[in-house]
């Protein structure tokens, strides 16, 4: 049986090294024996003065950076974008400046709650993360597979995302964290039903759409802004695993999804995804019947039709996993010139806590390390020293702003459009921002038949591992939304308490028939 080109890979290197290279320590010194310890005499112990040893071993014992506290395991690949359509009606951005221009790029998928050794078909939200490398700096779009999230205000981010992880004392996956957080924030119900619905579980990576989620600001050459929303949608077809189907690859194969995109780059079969944006004006944002800014929901197509932009073609894998995947690092922080931060909550949250998460993970120059580098753009700036700074440090230049010695200046051309805010300051309680009407359309207008009953099937079978008031809670959001819904997973409960019921019946009997023999 051929075997794919993943389990080739180290093959492929073999073919392409005509002599094998000279073997040396960390600083380039060339070794006679990587075999063997320095020691006196054949039994003796091990002498400190064996550099190579120490070599070895220091940098072992560093090998692993602090893993991602969430979207810790992912696949990542390089490509380019291509614009398609004119938009710079709306943008003054670069990257979609010209048709038929093209922009290397890089691409993260991940699973969010899952530890880096986690099976790629768990049921749980996916990372899309798209590193833009332009000539105006690095443009960063980092959203996931859903267009919409659990929460609308940061300040309970750190809070969900612990739920979705382990009980601090069991160090379990546990249904009750899970589901009382859930119910007690009904915001979380639309989210909630697209992760409990087919789309729970993409085919791998290739096969899901990708979204900014966020509304974001769009501002032109006049310095006319609008409101946006961007969209990646997969050319090759949205495509998901049934409930059983990823059970066995979690077992079978567990890194499903990394190879499957690794081998289909591998054998030119490019993944490629049409990006598309959504444009609100500040005149309807201001008289929209629901918040434009609140994550927990989507923009209606029918008022805000998709607008097409350009493709993501994926076509090449990463030559090195940590270096190109493992340290690749995204923000929403990384903006360019004609696309702003709107007043999204969650995207203002994010603006600081993903550049702060790199300086602890990576380090205060994570921007050097050469994925992450806005290598098309270098940066000039009064930013000095610190560790692994690996570039040439900006040189003899100033370190100081102002300055009368010509170092780098500020520019007005870039300056942003003027905003008028105004409101008393204040914790404005958002819980109850209409959690329910997107949540039914979804459920009656986007779900068939079939597929509403795979939603309350997967519901229930993971809510009755959680305790009976949180079944009630539960079932009481998921009516307000529709009350069939809320009746499906009620009936859908049942029939799986009834099933326990008659296995635990008949194991105790089974158990008393041995006991007799």
């Amino acid at each position: 049986m051929p075997r794919d080109k993943a389990a080739e890979q180290l093959n492929e290197f073999k073919k392409s090294q005509t002599n094998p290279d000279v073997l040396t320590t960390g600083h380039g010194c060339p070794l006679s024996d990587k075999l063997n310890s320095l020691t006196v005499g054949p039994r003796g112990p091990i002498l400190l003065q064996d550099i190579q040893l120490i070599d070895e071993m220091a940098h072992f014992d560093r090998e692993r950076i602090p893993e991602r506290v969430v979207h810790a395991k992912g696949a990542g690949a390089f490509g380019y974008f291509e614009v398609t359509h004119d938009i710079s009606q709306y943008t003054k951005a670069k990257i979609f400046s010209e048709i038929g221009k093209r922009t290397p790029l890089a691409i993260r998928f991940s699973t969010v709650g899952g530890e880096s050794g986690s099976a790629d078909t768990a049921r749980d939200p996916r990372g899309f993360a798209v590193k833009f490398y332009t000539e105006e700096g690095n443009w960063d779009l980092v959203g996931n597979n859903t267009p919409i999230f659990f929460i609308r205000d940061p300040v309970l981010f750190p809070s969900f995302i612990h739920t979705q992880k382990r009980n601090p004392a069991t160090h379990l996956k546990d249904a009750d964290m899970f589901w009382d957080f859930i119910t007690l924030r009904p915001g979380t119900t639309h989210q909630v039903s697209f992760l409990f619905s087919d789309r729970g579980i993409p085919d791998g990576y290739r096969h899901m759409n990708g979204y900014g989620s966020h509304t974001f600001k769009l501002v032109n050459k006049e310095g006319n802004p609008v409101y946006c929303k961007f969209h990646y949608k997969t050319d090759q077809g949205i495509k998901c695993l049934s409930a059983e189907r990823a059970d066995f690859l979690a077992g079978s194969d567990p890194d499903y999804a990394i190879r499957d995109l690794y081998n289909a780059i591998s054998e030119g079969n490019y993944p490629s995804y049409t990006m598309y944006i959504q444009v609100m004006t500040y005149e309807q944002a201001e008289k929209w019947e629901f918040n434009p800014f609140d994550l927990t929901k989507v923009w209606p197509h029918a008022d805000f039709p998709l607008i097409p932009v350009g493709r993501i073609t994926l076509d090449r894998n990463a030559q090195n996993y940590f270096a190109e995947v493992e340290q690749l690092a995204f923000s929403p922080a990384n903006l360019v010139p004609g696309i702003e931060p709107s007043p999204d909550k969650m995207l203002q949250g994010r603006l600081f806590s993903y550049n702060d998460t790199h300086r602890h993970r990576l380090g205060a120059n994570y921007h050097q390390i050469p994925v992450n580098c806005p290598y098309r753009a270098r940066p000039k700036n009064y930013q000095r020293d610190g560790p692994m700074t690996v570039n040439d440090n900006q040189m003899c230049a100033p370190n100081y702003f102002p300055n009368s010695f010509s170092g780098p200046m500020d520019c007005k051309q870039f300056e942003g459009p003027k905003e008028k805010l105004a409101g008393d300051v204040m914790r404005y309680n958002s819980a109850d921002e209409d959690n329910f009407t997107q949540v039914c359309i979804f459920y009656r207008n986007v779900l068939n038949e079939e597929e509403r009953q795979r939603l309350v099937n997967n519901i229930a079978g993971h809510l009755v591992n959680a305790q009976e008031f949180l079944q009630e809670r539960a079932i009481k959001n998921f009516s307000q939304a529709c009350p069939e819904y809320g009746a499906g997973i009620r009936s859908a409960l049942n029939r799986i308490k009834a099933a326990q019921s008659s296995n635990s019946s008949a194991i105790h009997a089974v158990a008393a028939s041995n006991a007799k023999l």
